[in-house]
């Protein structure tokens, strides 16, 4: 084998064209691809797509025609941030916790834990794929709602997208503990009945002003009345959040996401 193979037309390679490179990737590179996989692995599993999209237009356009639960009108205008919170909550939390959970089951958390993918990175590119999920959420849920009727306060646009963040922060902290602690099938479970609860109880279909004193008082600190009363305010009336609700999406995080560095197993 001679030498002019590894050449080029006009001589020899430029110089260090081949000098190996050791050392870990960017930290930015490996973000946008461990968080592109876990994206379009969230899009192409069905039973996600049912709960993060299907159900979600389902109750929108239910609760918004028929009138199954009192709300004052227009109904859509009611309806419409109680179920973008419970986008965020499918997918952030309950989403989140199951496929988690089966991830560590199956050894898929293990085997990437053992590249050079840093931990916190790991953990960060599934956030931002499930920022992914409910960016995607909220155009197509935003514009059925229009189609519907549903004018929200221009001024109130930007708060809301901040209120999503800290909901999408709050409820994949807890998802990824609940996913992390807990075996596969009893986070499935776990998950779905949380889910549930929350959904009839947690002030997301039901305002917290129309619920019984003692539950509205403690579904006003959890982060789906905290989020989706916040959203209430913000896309009607167009005023900013209080500042009870933010500091309890501040706290579930803070608490969930520390929580979570101490206690998630990778097996």
């Amino acid at each position: 084998m001679t030498s002019s193979m590894y050449s080029s037309p006009q001589g020899a390679f430029v110089p260090g064209t081949f000098t190996p490179r050791p050392g870990a990737g960017s930290p930015g590179r490996m973000l946008a691809a461990q968080a592109g996989t876990e994206l379009r692995l969230a899009l192409r599993n069905g039973e996600q797509v049912l709960l993060t999209l299907l159900i979600p237009v389902v109750l929108l356009v239910g609760l918004t025609l028929l009138a199954l639960v009192p709300l004052p009108e227009p109904r859509v205008d009611a309806v419409t941030p109680g179920v973008l919170a419970l986008a965020v909550m499918s997918t952030a939390f309950t989403g989140q916790a199951i496929a988690f959970g089966f991830d560590r089951r199956y050894g898929v958390i293990r085997r990437l834990a053992a590249t050079a993918l840093p931990r916190w990175l790991l953990v960060v590119g599934r956030l931002v794929a499930v920022l992914g999920v409910v960016v995607i959420q909220m155009v197509v849920l935003g514009a059925l709602a229009a189609l519907l009727g549903w004018r929200p306060a221009a001024a109130g646009l930007a708060w809301g997208v901040l209120l999503v963040l800290l909901g999408s922060a709050a409820f994949g902290a807890l998802g990824i503990l609940l996913g992390g602690t807990l075996r596969a099938e009893v986070t499935l479970a776990v998950a779905n009945v949380v889910w549930f609860v929350l959904l009839l109880a947690g002030g997301i279909v039901i305002p917290l002003s129309q619920l019984p004193g003692p539950l509205a008082a403690v579904a006003s600190v959890l982060p789906s009345g905290a989020l989706a009363e916040s959203l209430r305010t913000v896309l009607t009336t167009g005023a900013p959040p209080a500042l009870v609700p933010v500091l309890v999406l501040v706290a579930w995080t803070v608490g969930a996401g520390l929580l979570a560095t101490r206690v998630v197993k990778l097996r």
